[in-house]
Order: structure tokens, then sequence, then C-alpha cells
């Protein structure tokens, strides 16, 4: 969420981030001007008027003592007035209040400089392409039939016991998501990220806390009966973790990491690009967290995309960085990076980490804040990223990797999943 202040003061430059990020309700930054205003002149009025009061009860007194009843009883008869004044503005500032709020929670965060101008991923910035793409013969074979020539996932068996977008993993298919997995959150760890264990429901406030409510309420698994939401991604719990919390300047940066399903209904997605393993409704994913200075936090983002690289090229899997543009990015995001697996297989790029910098959006819901070395308190910055999403990195690795003798596993994971390969 953004603050008032700083929309007051930048309103030009809010106007011209905010048409970068294809924003189709500019009308609400004056809106919100507008209302901030009423706001500010309304507890004006109402600190007037307690004050009047004030001094009045205060002058009442001195009457008494000075044997001057009936011009303390005259006073007297005012402060009923008075009264109903200050609680008819208190009214209004309320009222007032949750207007503004309303208005500002509609705003997404501003995108940063960087950010290039676009409407769709067609418009995405290519940062930069590692790794040479694998010529496969003529019959290889996308990930969903190797799976099934292997027998290590079970699309069918999912849809009879959930639905569509539920994969069963099966024999060294589930040994391989837990190898990955494990790897994932031991790299983290040399990196110098905390492992957490977090719930995989939130509530409301959590929801909102890391900009996911109001705006993607569609795409999240509701638990009606108790208002809970399925995660969509570990940043939810992990950052919420800080929330209403005031940190030590230096205790920054903050970095944690963690491992959970995530659920998301991806409603509307359907065709041939999300066949398999390229767009389910549950899959794991291993997230770094990191709460920073804001004088570290694009620092940070670089060393947090770094690392994503670095698993990839650990992997031997080809990649490629995107900076997103205005128009694909989140709706809390200041900066996103996409690193993107070439499938050999599909013959196209698959999307499997995101690298973002939310700079305070996400610190001014949560209320998540430092001290400085003045004493003051200030809010922090919050980063997060895929490190990795794991469905479309099986996807790779087996597409990729396959052979007349079957599929090689990377030497990396050999020690997790305890064989060379998928035969």
């Amino acid at each position: 969420m953004l603050q008032v202040s700083y929309i007051r003061d930048n309103r030009e430059q809010v106007l011209e981030r905010l048409a970068v990020k294809n924003f189709k309700q500019p009308q609400l930054v004056d809106e919100i001007i507008e209302l901030d205003d009423k706001r500010r002149s309304t507890q004006t009025s109402m600190d007037n008027v307690s004050a009047e009061a004030n001094a009045a009860a205060k002058q009442i007194g001195e009457l008494m003592r000075a044997g001057k009843k009936e011009e303390a009883e005259g006073l007297k008869g005012k402060t009923g007035a008075w009264k109903e004044e200050i609680k008819k503005l208190g009214d209004l500032l309320t009222i007032t209040e949750e207007e503004l709020y309303q208005k500002l929670v509609l705003l997404p965060n501003l995108p940063h400089s960087s950010v290039p101008k676009g409407l769709t991923p067609e418009d995405n910035e290519v940062v930069l392409e590692n790794g040479t793409r694998p010529e496969l013969p003529a019959d290889a074979l996308p990930h969903w039939e190797l799976a099934a020539k292997y027998n290590l996932i079970d699309f069918e068996l999912g849809v009879k016991i959930t639905g569509a977008g539920f994969p069963v993993y099966k024999n060294k298919g589930a040994k391989l998501q837990r190898a990955l997995i494990n790897y994932f959150i031991d790299e983290a760890e040399k990196a110098g990220y905390s492992e957490v264990s977090v719930p995989l429901m939130v509530n409301e406030a959590s929801g909102f806390g890391t900009s996911q409510l109001p705006d993607k309420e569609g795409q999240m698994y509701h638990v009606g009966v108790d208002n809970l939401y399925l995660i969509p991604t570990a940043e939810v719990p992990i950052t919420n973790l800080y929330r209403e919390v005031i940190l030590k300047e230096d205790q920054l940066p903050v970095r944690n990491c963690g491992h959970t399903p995530c659920f998301r209904r991806e409603a509307g997605s359907y065709g041939a690009h999300v066949r398999g393993l390229n767009r389910l409704h549950q899959f794991d994913k291993v997230e770094i967290v990191t709460i920073a200075h804001p004088d570290k936090s694009y620092e940070i983002l670089e060393l947090m995309s770094s690392h994503v690289q670095g698993l990839l090229q650990k992997l031997g899997l080809p990649y490629r960085v995107l900076r997103l543009c205005g128009g694909d990015m989140g709706f809390g995001s200041a900066l996103t990076y996409d690193m993107e697996t070439w499938s050999a297989a599909q013959q196209r790029w698959l999307e499997v980490s995101s690298v973002s910098n939310f700079e305070t959006f996400q610190s001014n819901r949560l209320k998540l804040r430092f001290r400085n070395a003045d004493g003051k308190t200030q809010l922090a910055h919050t980063l997060n990223g895929s490190a990795l999403a794991l469905p479309r990195i099986v996807a790779t690795l087996l597409e990729n990797n396959q052979t007349e003798k079957g599929i090689k596993v990377p030497e990396v994971l050999v020690p997790y999943t305890k064989f060379e390969w998928i035969d």
C-alpha cells in the first residue's frame, strides 16, 4: 500500500509510474488526495472544538473556585453542544478514513524507474540468456509422455482423487521431487537463508499484508467455514512472520527460506500450453524471503537473482532472465525478474522463478519497520523469490536430459536421489 504523504508530495510522478503499470483508474490519485484533505480538515476542526471544550472546562473550574457560580453554569450549558459537535466530527472522520483506506488499497505499487513500458509478456526485456539449448532427436518426448513411460507421474489418478492440476508423483518421480526440495533448501541455507516451516493456510490479515488480498482472492482457495486461505506461495506466511514487528537496524537483512506446497486456482487456464506440469493447482516450491534496509534492497535483489541463476546453472538448465514490463508485473511489485528455462521437447521457454522487490508496499500494510541509527522507526523493504518452483524444473529436467538409455539425473542431485538414471 502506498503512503498518502508520498502520493500528495509526488502526484505527477505517481501518475507517471502508474501509467507504466497500465493502471486503469488514475483518477483514484486525486480522489485520495481530496479525501486526505477532508480527513485533515475534519481532524483540525475536531481538535479545535476539543481545545475549546477543554479550555471551557478549565475556565468553569476557575469560576467555581472564584465563587462565580452563575457564570460557570452558563459555560456548562455549552458543553453539551461541544460534545455533540465532537461526536459528529469524530463519526465523519471515521467514515472519511475508511473511504480513504478503501481507495488506497486499490492502488498498485509504483514500478521502479528501470521497468520498461509494455502490456504483455512479449514486451518483457530479456536481460541475459545462459547455457546452450540441447538438440533432441525428432522422436524426443514431452515430459508428460516421459512421465508415463517411466511411471513417474500419474495425472489421471490425480484427476480421480481431486481434479485436473493435482498430479500424483510415483516411484522415482516422487523421489526426484523430494531430492529437489532438499537440494534447494540446502543451497539456500548455504547462501545465508534460515529455514522456517510455516502454516499452509493464512488469515485475511496475512493475505492483505503481502498484497494477495484484495487483489487475488479469485485465484486463492478459500476455506469458507474458518475464513482462511490456502497459500499461493510461502512468501505469504514467511513475510507475515514479521507483521507488526520493529527490527533493529543491525538485524537487517533478515533472510528466510522455506518449502511449502502452493495452491492456485488458475481460473481460466486451459489449452496445450498448460498440459502436464506446465500449469498446476498444487505444486511444491522453495521460497526465499528477505527483509532489507531500503538503501540495500536493490543490491540484494541482484544477489537473490544470482542465487536462483546459480541453481539453474548447477542443474545444467539453459535459462534466460527477463525484466518484466509494467503490464506484466504483479500488483505489489516494484521490480520483478522472471527466470525461464528452455524446454527442448516443447521448444519454448517455461517460467520457473520470479524474484521481486516490493520496496515498502508490503511493509506499509504489515507495519514492518526497523529502528534506524537515529532511533526513529522507518519501513523496511521486502523481497522474495522462487528458488525454485518444482513443476517446470522437473519438466525441463526430464525433457532436456532424455537419452536412449533413459533420463540422466543432474550430478548435483545424485546425492539426494541416490540414483543417476531414470530408466
